[in-house]
């Protein structure tokens, strides 16, 4: 179905994240954050890799010590995707961060130390021509905040953000963005919208500690969805307590539901009922497994009977309409006549012949 529908985004001024340009009229960036143990950089880096194969902009990874500073610089030696160091409580791991080649210093108002040292990670950023992101978290507000609210709300976020970019703008340093996180989503929406309206730097949008892979998607779809629908955000971070792999998939499927960026197959499912001529769900699983490789945007719809079936089916590029055989579009008319057993392989075969790619292997 085709969407006259097109969301106006603010405009923010743009920085640049290694080669990925964050703000201004850039693509939303997609990322994720490593879990694995820094110091273990084999696996870091396998995991990075991972993160890049499912579709991700940036990598943010967390350096907690100098042993792991020097571990990141060997990792950023090793892959090719914009890496974060991701700082916390200690400056000069900041520091060390940046030496070892990071293309942006995530600090945290709340933990990271007087003004002083903040003005040194600053130095040391400029230095060496690379960003900032300033992260608040409802969860580590500094204590006067919270003595002065009494508990974390969207005022204190925004009061939190603006101590930091007090700094940055008295230091004369513009390159940064913005994120301000709750595990609470109105809280969050509240405090990116109000923060929107008053600076120009791009946004790193993010409900924080969303939950598990299906309750953490439907959270953070709701509150990114509101700010992304209200043309707010540049990046984002879906965070589930699940494999970074699958934070990427969903910002994905995010970003492709509003028609902000295309990757991949988007495939158009029934729910299936009784009606089906085949098992639509399982016939979904094994496409969605296929597809994994393909970058190239495409509409795949799988209807399991004719009530919807061919409406969906013509508006697709391919679809596949349930009947005794059933009926295959491509670009709105019936080109093959597929018996179930044939259906996904003969799926898979129509949208390579299309996109001209061959199987990579997958089951």
């Amino acid at each position: 179905m085709k969407s006259h529908h097109t969301i106006t985004r603010r405009k923010s001024r743009q920085i640049m994240v290694g080669h990925v340009p964050v703000g201004g009229d850039a693509p939303i960036s997609v990322q994720s954050m490593t879990n694995t143990e820094t110091r273990d950089v084999e696996a870091t880096v396998a995991q990075i890799q991972a993160i890049q194969k499912a579709g991700a902009d940036i990598v943010r990874v967390s350096v907690p010590t100098l042993d792991a500073a020097e571990a990141f610089g060997k990792i950023r030696k090793r892959v090719t995707i914009p890496l974060v160091a991701d700082i916390h409580f200690n400056y000069k791991v900041g520091l060390a961060a940046a030496e070892q080649g990071a293309d942006c210093l995530r600090i945290n108002p709340g933990n990271i130390g007087s003004e002083r040292k903040v003005a040194e990670v600053i130095a040391c950023a400029r230095h060496h021509g690379i960003p900032i992101r300033v992260g608040v978290n409802a969860g580590s507000l500094e204590k006067d905040l919270q003595e002065k609210y009494g508990e974390p709300n969207s005022d204190a976020l925004v009061e939190s953000a603006f101590r930091h970019i007090d700094i940055l703008d008295r230091h004369d340093f513009q390159d940064f963005k913005i994120s301000l996180k709750a595990s609470e989503v109105f809280m969050t929406v509240f405090a990116y919208r109000k923060l929107a309206a008053q600076i120009e730097q791009p946004l790193h949008l993010g409900i924080t500690e969303a939950g598990g892979e299906r309750a953490g998607a439907v959270k953070s779809s709701i509150g990114l969805g509101m700010l992304l629908a209200d043309g707010i955000g540049d990046t984002i971070r879906v965070s589930l307590a699940a494999d970074p792999v699958q934070e990427i998939k969903v910002g994905w499927d995010m970003l492709k539901s509003l028609h902000l960026r295309s990757r991949g197959i988007n495939l158009i499912a029934c729910p299936s009922c009784s009606r089906q001529n085949f098992d639509v769900i399982k016939t979904v699983n094994e496409l969605e497994a296929r597809f994994d490789d393909i970058d190239e945007s495409m509409d795949v719809a799988v209807i399991g009977c004719v009530v919807n079936g061919p409406g969906e089916a013509r508006e697709a590029h391919i679809g596949v309409t349930g009947g005794n055989p059933n009926s295959v579009f491509v670009d709105g008319k019936i080109q093959h006549k597929l018996k179930n057993e044939d259906l996904v392989i003969g799926l898979e075969d129509l949208v390579r012949q299309k996109i001209g790619k061959k199987p990579c292997g997958n089951p």
